[in-house]
């Protein structure tokens, strides 16, 4: 994978949801061939069907976990909807640059086969099938469950878990078969966090602390890992080599990343290995400004793990040849909360001397801070977008909700470590044809450092 061919296409979706804009979301095809000369443009939009979907994550029909089956092609991209809980199937296979609609999957079908709502990560099987997380039930309550579409139909086949236990959060996923394990993450309860973030429902139990062990092989829950209170743990990556029985997750909240792994007993155990220190401020929702860790990923070699932090407005590269002591050799900061000139005045901070200038590309003032990043197979170009979610936007970052949302990449130095923004690469979803949209997860046609499972 590692010598995969580079990069020419990147898909992500497009949100309307919360910005006054009555279209459909939609599926954009961004040219990143330096070579072409649409270079860093929008060449295609696939609108959705329906308003107001919030479409989110993407995964893929078939991916690594199917090496072997000749039958298997990468040809169909799951686009699951947070809001509504209809599933889009898109066909990438008969023209990449110019993707279709295949099938739909309407919510009807996962409230009545799983009684499960809010789908957002999905992973391609080794058996054909495609496992997807969800974030609640069909009436917006908080449950960890999982959805098991046929890998050749589409249909909704029920639910993947079995046995009582079924955790009350849900939100992202990863498997690793040679360990027997499933892990997966907690985010809120989908009728709370719907349209902004409230602090005290964190007080109240309705955003999540755990990363929940699964039983690969008898789908049933036997482990919660306690990350603390108010940690809110999101995004989950194992290591890509399928022995390694250890990974990350970057918890929002707390802005730390746990170190996940195997102990001697068997079970699993974590430990916090980077922390973000929140930042003492005046002019902001609270005194305390936590980094907000939102995505993390790590490179196919195993050997860099990045993160953002929305609200303070970075992006951080660590070396992680040592996995219990990551060491910070990147760091890149693009827009965030505490810019020179903006409402927010930091009165005490352990990292910085001074606030960050405002990041300016071609012209254009960055609105909100990175979140969704996305790294080329050979390491060297990180993709960045800054739009978190519909609701969340609105309530922190409003300019970007106007201005809608933007795409940047960065040259990533996998010699030393080292973070630079190509200064010749914007793609401005402010400038859209139906309005300013809010742009989200990267995947490329051939799959990338977040989609691909090894086994």
């Amino acid at each position: 994978a590692l010598k995969g061919p580079r990069e020419e296409v990147v898909y992500l979706p497009c949100i309307y949801r919360n910005t006054g804009i009555e279209k459909p979301d939609y599926l954009a095809t961004v040219d990143v061939d330096p070579k072409s000369p649409h270079y860093s443009q929008v060449i295609h939009r696939l609108p959705m069907l329906n308003l107001k979907d919030e479409l989110h994550h993407s995964g893929w029909n078939a991916c690594s976990s199917c090496f072997g089956d000749a039958t298997k092609r990468r040809n169909r991209l799951i686009l699951p909807s947070l809001i509504s809980s209809r599933i889009y199937v898109v066909d990438v296979g008969t023209d990449l640059r110019a993707p279709r609609i295949h099938k739909v999957v309407e919510p009807v079908e996962l409230f009545r086969k799983g009684n499960a709502a809010n789908p957002h990560t999905s992973h391609c099987l080794g058996s054909g099938d495609i496992l997807i997380s969800c974030l609640g039930d069909p009436s917006g309550n908080g449950k960890g469950s999982f959805i098991l579409l046929d890998g050749e139909t589409f249909e909704v086949k029920g639910n993947w878990e079995k046995g009582e236990k079924v955790p009350s959060l849900g939100y992202d996923f990863w498997y690793q078969p040679r360990h027997n394990v499933l892990m997966s993450t907690e985010w809120g309860a989908p009728k709370v966090l719907a349209d902004g973030f409230n602090p005290a429902d964190v007080e109240r139990g309705h955003y999540g602390r755990h990363i929940n062990v699964w039983d690969w092989s008898t789908h049933t829950h036997i482990q919660a890992i306690d990350l603390g209170k108010g940690s809110i743990p999101l995004e989950i990556r194992f290591l890509h080599n399928p022995d390694a029985a250890e990974g990350f997750v970057g918890c929002a909240l707390s802005s730390a990343v746990h170190r996940f792994y195997k102990t001697e007993r068997g079970d699993w155990a974590a430990e916090k290995v980077i922390e973000v220190p929140s930042k003492k401020v005046q002019g902001w929702l609270l005194p305390d400004m936590p980094g907000l860790i939102t995505d993390i990923l790590i490179s196919l070699d195993d050997r860099f793990l990045y993160f953002s932090n929305w609200l303070h407005g970075d992006i951080r590269q660590y070396d992680i040849s040592n996995t219990r002591r990551p060491r910070l050799v990147g760091q890149v900061f693009l827009g965030g909360s505490i810019t020179k000139g903006g409402p927010v005045t930091v009165v005490e901070d352990q990292e910085l001397q001074s606030q960050p200038e405002p990041f300016v590309i071609k012209g254009k003032k960055m609105p909100g801070g990175p979140q969704m990043i996305q790294l080329s197979l050979d390491g060297k170009r990180l993709y960045v977008t800054n739009s978190l979610y519909s609701g969340w936007d609105k309530q922190f970052y409003p300019d970007l909700v106007k201005e809608g949302s933007v795409m940047l990449q960065i040259d990533v130095d996998t010699e030393k470590g080292g973070l630079k923004v190509n200064k010749n690469f914007l793609v401005d979803f402010g400038k859209e044809p139906d309005g300013p949209a809010l742009a989200h997860e990267m995947r490329y046609p051939g799959g990338d450092s977040t989609s691909d499972i090894w086994i």
